[in-house]
Protein backbone atom coordinates (compact mmCIF):
# COMPACT_ATOMS: atom_id res chain seq x y z
CA UNK A 1 0.00 0.00 0.00
CA UNK A 2 3.03 2.24 1.15
CA UNK A 3 4.33 2.07 -2.64
CA UNK A 4 0.97 2.29 -4.21
CA UNK A 5 0.06 5.66 -2.31
CA UNK A 6 3.56 7.22 -2.91
CA UNK A 7 2.18 8.41 -6.32
CA UNK A 8 -0.31 10.85 -4.61
CA UNK A 9 2.91 12.90 -3.34
CA UNK A 10 5.45 11.86 -5.70
CA UNK A 11 3.28 13.71 -8.30
CA UNK A 12 4.49 17.26 -6.47
CA UNK A 13 8.12 15.97 -6.58
CA UNK A 14 8.14 14.68 -10.09
CA UNK A 15 9.04 18.01 -11.88
CA UNK A 16 11.44 19.30 -8.53
CA UNK A 17 13.76 16.19 -9.24
CA UNK A 18 13.24 16.02 -13.06
CA UNK A 19 14.88 19.80 -12.86
CA UNK A 20 17.41 18.81 -10.14
CA UNK A 21 18.47 15.97 -12.28
CA UNK A 22 18.74 18.03 -15.62
CA UNK A 23 20.76 20.45 -13.54
CA UNK A 24 23.17 17.56 -12.54
CA UNK A 25 23.52 16.28 -15.83
CA UNK A 26 24.63 19.52 -16.86
CA UNK A 27 27.17 20.18 -14.33
CA UNK A 28 28.34 16.47 -14.82
CA UNK A 29 28.71 17.28 -19.16
CA UNK A 30 30.67 20.64 -17.96
CA UNK A 31 33.27 18.86 -15.63
CA UNK A 32 33.82 15.24 -17.99
CA UNK A 33 34.40 18.26 -20.87
CA UNK A 34 36.45 20.31 -19.24
CA UNK A 35 38.76 17.60 -18.03
CA UNK A 36 38.36 15.99 -21.89
CA UNK A 37 38.61 19.08 -23.80
CA UNK A 38 41.29 21.59 -21.85
CA UNK A 39 43.10 19.04 -19.44
CA UNK A 40 41.91 20.32 -16.10
CA UNK A 41 41.74 18.90 -12.79
CA UNK A 42 38.22 17.53 -11.16
CA UNK A 43 38.54 20.76 -8.75
CA UNK A 44 39.22 23.26 -12.00
CA UNK A 45 36.76 21.85 -14.00
CA UNK A 46 34.21 21.45 -11.38
CA UNK A 47 34.71 25.28 -10.74
CA UNK A 48 34.95 26.08 -14.01
CA UNK A 49 31.43 24.43 -14.69
CA UNK A 50 29.42 26.20 -11.82
CA UNK A 51 30.82 30.14 -12.71
CA UNK A 52 30.10 28.95 -16.35
CA UNK A 53 26.83 27.76 -15.76
CA UNK A 54 25.83 30.62 -12.72
CA UNK A 55 26.97 32.68 -15.51
CA UNK A 56 28.81 35.14 -12.16
CA UNK A 57 31.85 36.51 -15.54
CA UNK A 58 34.16 35.17 -13.07
CA UNK A 59 37.47 35.08 -14.97
CA UNK A 60 38.51 31.44 -16.42
CA UNK A 61 41.02 29.08 -14.59
CA UNK A 62 43.18 29.23 -17.43
CA UNK A 63 43.11 30.05 -21.38
CA UNK A 64 40.55 28.21 -23.34
CA UNK A 65 41.36 26.61 -26.52
CA UNK A 66 39.29 27.14 -29.43
CA UNK A 67 37.20 23.88 -28.85
CA UNK A 68 36.82 24.67 -25.34
CA UNK A 69 35.43 28.24 -26.41
CA UNK A 70 32.82 26.72 -28.49
CA UNK A 71 32.09 23.84 -25.63
CA UNK A 72 31.66 26.51 -23.26
CA UNK A 73 29.01 28.35 -25.26
CA UNK A 74 27.07 25.30 -26.02
CA UNK A 75 26.99 24.98 -22.17
CA UNK A 76 25.51 28.00 -21.51
CA UNK A 77 23.14 28.29 -24.09
CA UNK A 78 21.48 24.71 -22.85
CA UNK A 79 22.18 25.70 -19.19
CA UNK A 80 19.44 28.81 -20.11
CA UNK A 81 16.77 26.71 -20.85
CA UNK A 82 17.62 24.19 -17.78
CA UNK A 83 18.22 27.44 -15.26
CA UNK A 84 14.56 28.83 -16.27
CA UNK A 85 13.03 25.66 -15.85
CA UNK A 86 14.40 24.99 -12.94
CA UNK A 87 13.16 28.48 -11.55
CA UNK A 88 9.94 28.05 -12.88
CA UNK A 89 9.48 24.93 -10.80
CA UNK A 90 10.59 26.25 -7.80
CA UNK A 91 8.97 29.32 -8.11
CA UNK A 92 5.49 27.40 -8.70
CA UNK A 93 6.47 25.01 -5.67
CA UNK A 94 6.78 27.59 -3.48
CA UNK A 95 4.85 30.64 -4.48
CA UNK A 96 1.41 28.91 -5.97
CA UNK A 97 0.48 26.86 -3.52
CA UNK A 98 1.96 23.21 -4.35
CA UNK A 99 4.36 23.16 -1.35
CA UNK A 100 1.26 23.44 1.15
CA UNK A 101 -0.78 20.83 -0.65
CA UNK A 102 2.28 18.78 -0.84
CA UNK A 103 2.36 19.18 3.02
CA UNK A 104 -1.17 18.60 3.57
CA UNK A 105 -1.51 15.67 0.76
CA UNK A 106 1.53 13.82 2.74
CA UNK A 107 -0.32 14.11 6.12
CA UNK A 108 -3.17 12.41 4.40
CA UNK A 109 -0.97 9.95 3.32
CA UNK A 110 0.59 8.88 6.59
CA UNK A 111 -2.99 9.25 8.09
CA UNK A 112 -4.67 6.66 5.61
CA UNK A 113 -1.49 4.13 6.09
CA UNK A 114 -2.91 3.92 9.81
CA UNK A 115 -6.36 3.20 9.15
CA UNK A 116 -8.35 0.04 9.38
CA UNK A 117 -11.81 -0.78 9.37
CA UNK A 118 -12.95 2.39 7.58
CA UNK A 119 -15.36 3.11 5.06
CA UNK A 120 -14.77 3.86 1.20
CA UNK A 121 -16.43 6.75 -0.04
CA UNK A 122 -16.48 7.13 -3.68
CA UNK A 123 -17.48 10.77 -5.15
CA UNK A 124 -17.69 14.17 -3.22
CA UNK A 125 -21.30 15.01 -4.66
CA UNK A 126 -23.77 15.63 -2.92
CA UNK A 127 -24.50 12.40 -1.52
CA UNK A 128 -20.95 11.52 -0.74
CA UNK A 129 -20.26 14.75 1.04
CA UNK A 130 -23.88 13.73 3.35
CA UNK A 131 -22.29 10.66 3.88
CA UNK A 132 -19.20 11.86 5.01
CA UNK A 133 -20.89 14.70 7.39
CA UNK A 134 -22.89 11.10 9.20
CA UNK A 135 -19.59 9.15 9.41
CA UNK A 136 -17.84 12.49 10.99
CA UNK A 137 -20.58 13.24 13.28
CA UNK A 138 -20.49 9.26 14.55
CA UNK A 139 -16.82 9.42 14.58
CA UNK A 140 -16.28 6.87 11.98
CA UNK A 141 -13.22 6.84 10.27
CA UNK A 142 -13.61 7.17 6.13
CA UNK A 143 -11.41 7.98 2.71
CA UNK A 144 -13.36 9.50 -0.09
CA UNK A 145 -12.22 8.89 -3.64
CA UNK A 146 -12.74 11.72 -6.11
CA UNK A 147 -11.11 12.57 -9.18
CA UNK A 148 -12.27 16.41 -10.01
CA UNK A 149 -9.81 19.43 -8.70
CA UNK A 150 -12.41 21.20 -7.63
CA UNK A 151 -13.93 18.56 -4.97
CA UNK A 152 -10.36 17.99 -3.65
CA UNK A 153 -9.71 21.24 -3.03
CA UNK A 154 -12.89 20.97 -1.16
CA UNK A 155 -11.79 18.09 1.02
CA UNK A 156 -8.15 19.45 1.76
CA UNK A 157 -10.13 22.47 3.12
CA UNK A 158 -12.24 20.02 5.40
CA UNK A 159 -9.13 17.99 6.40
CA UNK A 160 -10.75 14.46 5.11
CA UNK A 161 -8.92 11.64 4.28
CA UNK A 162 -9.38 11.26 0.36
CA UNK A 163 -7.32 9.70 -2.07
CA UNK A 164 -7.09 11.32 -5.84
CA UNK A 165 -8.21 9.01 -8.86
CA UNK A 166 -10.66 6.75 -10.57
CA UNK A 167 -12.48 4.67 -8.28
CA UNK A 168 -12.54 1.65 -10.61
CA UNK A 169 -9.01 1.10 -10.58
CA UNK A 170 -7.42 -1.21 -8.98
CA UNK A 171 -4.45 0.88 -7.68
CA UNK A 172 -6.95 4.05 -6.43
CA UNK A 173 -8.55 1.30 -4.35
CA UNK A 174 -6.00 -0.02 -2.79
CA UNK A 175 -4.62 3.32 -2.00
CA UNK A 176 -7.41 3.78 -0.18
CA UNK A 177 -6.87 0.83 2.12
CA UNK A 178 -10.07 -1.34 0.89
CA UNK A 179 -7.94 -4.49 2.22
CA UNK A 180 -8.45 -3.13 5.41
CA UNK A 181 -11.93 -1.40 4.73
CA UNK A 182 -15.10 -2.32 6.20
CA UNK A 183 -17.36 -0.87 3.59
CA UNK A 184 -17.39 0.79 0.32
CA UNK A 185 -20.04 3.19 -0.63
CA UNK A 186 -20.28 4.18 -4.19
CA UNK A 187 -22.42 7.22 -5.09
CA UNK A 188 -21.79 7.96 -8.73
CA UNK A 189 -24.47 9.53 -11.06
CA UNK A 190 -23.97 7.14 -13.88
CA UNK A 191 -24.73 3.87 -12.99
CA UNK A 192 -22.16 1.97 -15.83
CA UNK A 193 -19.36 3.93 -13.51
CA UNK A 194 -21.27 2.74 -10.17
CA UNK A 195 -21.16 -1.12 -11.60
CA UNK A 196 -17.42 -1.15 -12.52
CA UNK A 197 -16.93 0.24 -9.13
CA UNK A 198 -19.01 -3.28 -7.67
CA UNK A 199 -17.42 -5.25 -9.79
CA UNK A 200 -13.45 -3.92 -9.06
CA UNK A 201 -14.11 -3.59 -5.61
CA UNK A 202 -15.62 -7.16 -5.17
CA UNK A 203 -12.76 -8.56 -7.11
CA UNK A 204 -9.99 -6.90 -4.51
CA UNK A 205 -11.93 -7.76 -1.19
CA UNK A 206 -14.22 -10.52 -1.45
CA UNK A 207 -15.72 -9.95 2.10
CA UNK A 208 -15.89 -6.49 1.93
CA UNK A 209 -19.80 -4.84 2.22
CA UNK A 210 -20.18 -2.59 -0.64
CA UNK A 211 -23.27 -0.26 -0.82
CA UNK A 212 -24.12 1.47 -4.26
CA UNK A 213 -26.70 4.35 -5.47
CA UNK A 214 -28.55 3.68 -8.82
CA UNK A 215 -31.07 5.14 -10.97
CA UNK A 216 -34.08 2.08 -11.19
CA UNK A 217 -34.99 -1.32 -10.49
CA UNK A 218 -33.40 -2.59 -13.90
CA UNK A 219 -29.77 -1.28 -12.86
CA UNK A 220 -30.12 -2.48 -9.42
CA UNK A 221 -30.40 -5.62 -10.63
CA UNK A 222 -27.02 -5.49 -12.62
CA UNK A 223 -25.48 -4.25 -9.40
CA UNK A 224 -26.48 -7.01 -7.44
CA UNK A 225 -25.02 -9.40 -9.87
CA UNK A 226 -22.05 -6.96 -9.79
CA UNK A 227 -21.62 -8.23 -6.21
CA UNK A 228 -23.30 -5.58 -4.32
CA UNK A 229 -24.74 -6.16 -0.99
CA UNK A 230 -26.93 -3.02 -0.98
CA UNK A 231 -28.24 -0.99 -3.30
CA UNK A 232 -29.70 2.56 -3.03
CA UNK A 233 -32.71 3.69 -4.98
CA UNK A 234 -31.90 7.04 -4.30
CA UNK A 235 -35.23 8.38 -6.98
CA UNK A 236 -37.36 6.09 -5.77
CA UNK A 237 -36.80 6.28 -1.82
CA UNK A 238 -37.01 10.31 -2.50
CA UNK A 239 -40.49 10.01 -4.61
CA UNK A 240 -41.60 7.98 -1.29
CA UNK A 241 -40.56 10.45 1.11
CA UNK A 242 -42.36 13.64 -0.66
CA UNK A 243 -45.59 11.89 -1.02
CA UNK A 244 -45.58 10.63 2.54
CA UNK A 245 -44.67 13.90 3.76
CA UNK A 246 -48.66 14.75 2.47
CA UNK A 247 -50.42 12.06 4.11
CA UNK A 248 -48.36 11.36 7.27
CA UNK A 249 -46.17 14.16 7.89
CA UNK A 250 -45.20 13.61 11.21
CA UNK A 251 -44.53 10.06 10.63
CA UNK A 252 -41.73 11.32 8.48
CA UNK A 253 -40.26 13.44 11.28
CA UNK A 254 -40.54 11.27 13.76
CA UNK A 255 -38.88 9.09 11.56
CA UNK A 256 -35.89 11.77 11.05
CA UNK A 257 -35.42 11.92 14.69
CA UNK A 258 -35.09 8.12 14.69
CA UNK A 259 -33.14 8.37 11.82
CA UNK A 260 -30.50 11.06 13.76
CA UNK A 261 -30.87 13.44 10.85
CA UNK A 262 -30.30 16.94 11.84
CA UNK A 263 -28.06 19.27 14.74
CA UNK A 264 -29.86 18.73 17.55
CA UNK A 265 -30.89 15.10 17.65
CA UNK A 266 -30.60 13.54 21.29
CA UNK A 267 -32.18 10.10 19.22
CA UNK A 268 -29.85 6.96 18.26
CA UNK A 269 -30.19 3.86 16.72
CA UNK A 270 -27.24 1.09 17.52
CA UNK A 271 -27.26 -2.53 15.86
CA UNK A 272 -25.79 -4.81 18.00
CA UNK A 273 -23.80 -8.29 16.78
CA UNK A 274 -24.21 -11.12 18.80
CA UNK A 275 -20.51 -11.44 18.77
CA UNK A 276 -20.22 -7.63 20.28
CA UNK A 277 -22.12 -8.68 23.60
CA UNK A 278 -20.12 -9.59 26.94
CA UNK A 279 -20.22 -13.13 27.50
CA UNK A 280 -22.93 -12.58 30.37
CA UNK A 281 -25.22 -11.84 28.23
CA UNK A 282 -25.12 -14.17 25.48
CA UNK A 283 -27.29 -16.81 25.13
CA UNK A 284 -30.09 -15.71 27.04
CA UNK A 285 -33.67 -14.57 26.85
CA UNK A 286 -34.06 -10.83 26.33
CA UNK A 287 -35.93 -10.29 29.61
CA UNK A 288 -33.22 -11.90 31.78
CA UNK A 289 -30.56 -9.68 31.17
CA UNK A 290 -32.33 -6.27 32.07
CA UNK A 291 -30.85 -4.50 29.10
CA UNK A 292 -33.56 -1.88 29.75
CA UNK A 293 -33.45 -1.69 33.25
CA UNK A 294 -29.49 -1.42 33.18
CA UNK A 295 -29.33 1.16 30.44
CA UNK A 296 -32.43 2.72 29.77
CA UNK A 297 -32.23 1.20 25.89
CA UNK A 298 -34.84 -0.44 24.13
CA UNK A 299 -34.38 -3.39 22.13
CA UNK A 300 -37.02 -2.20 18.98
CA UNK A 301 -35.82 -5.19 16.29
CA UNK A 302 -33.69 -8.19 15.93
CA UNK A 303 -31.95 -9.63 12.98
CA UNK A 304 -32.47 -13.45 13.06
CA UNK A 305 -29.70 -15.99 11.95
CA UNK A 306 -31.59 -17.00 8.89
CA UNK A 307 -31.88 -13.32 8.13
CA UNK A 308 -35.34 -12.55 8.93
CA UNK A 309 -36.76 -9.51 11.02
CA UNK A 310 -38.61 -9.65 14.04
CA UNK A 311 -40.06 -6.00 15.40
CA UNK A 312 -40.21 -5.35 19.11
CA UNK A 313 -38.99 -8.82 19.76
CA UNK A 314 -40.92 -10.74 22.68
CA UNK A 315 -39.04 -10.48 26.33
CA UNK A 316 -38.61 -14.69 25.63
CA UNK A 317 -36.69 -14.07 22.61
CA UNK A 318 -33.44 -16.29 22.67
CA UNK A 319 -29.85 -14.25 21.78
CA UNK A 320 -28.56 -16.85 19.87
CA UNK A 321 -25.37 -16.59 17.84
CA UNK A 322 -25.79 -15.30 14.40
CA UNK A 323 -28.32 -12.62 16.22
CA UNK A 324 -28.54 -8.88 15.49
CA UNK A 325 -29.78 -6.92 17.84
CA UNK A 326 -31.23 -3.01 17.22
CA UNK A 327 -31.53 -1.03 20.11
CA UNK A 328 -32.75 2.73 20.52
CA UNK A 329 -31.76 5.78 22.92
CA UNK A 330 -30.52 8.90 23.90
CA UNK A 331 -26.74 9.71 23.66
CA UNK A 332 -26.23 8.99 27.15
CA UNK A 333 -28.07 5.66 27.31
CA UNK A 334 -26.22 4.52 24.16
CA UNK A 335 -23.13 5.10 25.67
CA UNK A 336 -24.22 3.27 29.45
CA UNK A 337 -25.21 0.38 27.05
CA UNK A 338 -21.75 0.04 25.31
CA UNK A 339 -20.05 0.54 28.68
CA UNK A 340 -21.95 -2.38 30.34
CA UNK A 341 -23.39 -4.69 27.83
CA UNK A 342 -20.65 -4.59 25.00
CA UNK A 343 -17.14 -5.64 24.70
CA UNK A 344 -14.77 -3.36 25.43
CA UNK A 345 -13.00 -3.55 21.79
CA UNK A 346 -16.25 -3.41 20.06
Amino acid sequence: MAKQQFRRINKYLRNIVLAGLLLFLTMLVGVIGFIVIEDYSVGDAFYMTIITLSTVGYGEVQPLHAYGRVFTSFLIIFNIGIFAYAISVLSSFVIEGDLRKFLKDYTIFKRIQKLKNHTIICGFGRHGKEIADELTKNKMPFVVIEPEEQRLQMLREGGYSFVEGDATSDQTLLEAGIEDARAIVITFGEDAFNVYTVLTARQLSPKLRIITRASDHSVEKKLFRAGADYVVLSEVIGGFYMATLIFQPHVVEFFNLLSNMGDDVAINFKEVEYLELKPEFRDKAIKNIGIRAQTGVNIIGARMPDAKYIVNPAPNTLIKKGMSLVVLGDHEQIDKFEDLILLAEH
